[in-house]
């Protein structure tokens, strides 16, 4: 079966963790009334799932999932907690529908942090599990740093918690270190030991956050965790357009997913967070369908498939050809087109020189003004 059939035949799902994962980036806090507003949007997208905090901080933070609840959303809203009764008490009174309990369960993490050993861990989870589901909730099981677990205990790990009833569990690559092809095989075998739910969540310090998370679902894996933007601890998360869109271009997963408000919602977590969404962000940055290369202009205009994935407007984006130091002929005479100003070769390439000098000297493209007074004293020089 290939690659593209793996991903067709089953239901995967989405969660976002902007409001958890996503906030604990350093320096990151959002408004109570900014979480509301994203946490709706993220609904209004289609998002299967979102995690939206940790009830046990109490405070702002606990009436926040409060307010949220209360939005009564089409997505499922679930709460972070550690594998501790008292923080799933908090989560339950928020009045959410889904609990992640998270413990580590790498060595490193067991010796080094916790403490303790793997025994302890495996029973702090399902006591912490039956708990959850003795109270109606839906259960993730989160393996916090997995990808450097042992994976035999984390295979008696996950058949522990399955039996504890759990619904799925949640493979953290906690600090970002795995690579698709490993990621594959190792979900592919995981999922094959234990025939269970398992979610990607995967952190980006190597840059490969997205491909990480595709490829853990090609291995088995049903559920993708995501953030706006990849926003996240460190180096981020699998970011939520990233992965949505290359399931559907690349690997033609059809999902139920309002693409069309992915630059808006990019847009508005960048401002609310803080942190700069760069020109250059795969698939809502506002660079993804700018074209000043004089070859790439032209190929553009002729047809945007030629240096196109997708059409703009499927993400919130518009298509614009850039007048600067790289631009083409062709670029400018569009450019005039606009004005409805035939401009002849001649006059096409002295403007184009101009161009080309006053970008240089300015260290930028040029604005729409620009270009007209470059033509209007050329004319006048005629």
């Amino acid at each position: 079966m290939c690659v593209i059939d793996k991903l067709r035949n089953r239901e995967i799902k989405i969660v976002d963790t902007t409001l958890r994962d996503g906030e604990q980036t350093a320096g990151v806090v959002f408004a109570n009334s900014e979480k509301v507003i994203i946490a709706q949007m993220l609904s209004d997208l289609g998002i299967d799932q979102l995690e939206v905090g940790i009830p046990a901080m109490g405070g702002d933070e606990k009436d926040a999932i409060k307010k949220i609840c209360k939005k009564n959303l089409k997505s499922s809203v679930m709460a972070w907690n550690r594998a501790v009764i008292s923080d799933i008490e908090q989560s339950i009174d928020c009045g959410v529908d889904a609990v992640a309990i998270s413990i580590s369960v790498s060595d490193i993490h067991i010796q080094n942090k916790l403490r303790t050993s793997r025994e302890w861990v495996i029973d702090s989870m399902v006591k912490s599990v039956e708990f959850a589901k003795k109270n109606g909730m839906y259960v993730s099981i989160n393996g916090e740093d997995a990808s450097r677990a042992d994976e035999d205990f984390l295979i008696e790990f996950i058949k522990a918690g399955k039996q504890a009833g759990a619904d799925r569990f949640r493979f953290c690559d906690t600090v970002g270190v795995m690579d698709p092809f490993t990621i594959r095989e190792k979900i592919a075998r995981i999922h094959k030991e234990t025939q269970f739910d398992i979610e990607m969540h995967t952190h980006n310090d190597f840059g490969m956050a997205t491909a990480n998370a595709i490829a853990g679902a090609i291995g088995g894996a049903n559920h993708i965790g995501v953030t706006v933007n990849g926003l996240g601890e460190r180096a981020g998360n699998a970011a939520l357009e990233e992965v949505l869109m290359a399931l559907k271009h690349v690997f033609k997963y059809d999902m139920d997913i309002d693409t069309k408000k992915f630059r808006e919602l990019s847009e508005y977590v960048s401002n609310a967070s803080g942190r700069e969404l760069p020109a250059w962000k795969a698939i809502v940055g506002s660079n993804m369908f700018k074209h000043e290369s004089g070859i790439h202009a032209d190929g553009a205009l002729k047809d945007p498939k030629n240096y196109e994935a997708f059409e703009p407007e499927e993400v919130g984006l518009e298509r614009q050809i850039v007048i600067g130091k790289h631009s083409g002929k062709a670029a400018i005479i569009n450019k005039f087109h606009e004005y409805d100003i035939e401009l002849s070769p001649e006059m096409a390439n002295k403007v184009l020189e101009e161009v080309r000098a006053v970008s240089v000297r300015m260290k930028r493209s040029l604005f729409d003004k620009e270009i007209v007074n470059i033509y209007k004293d050329l004319c006048e020089e005629e």
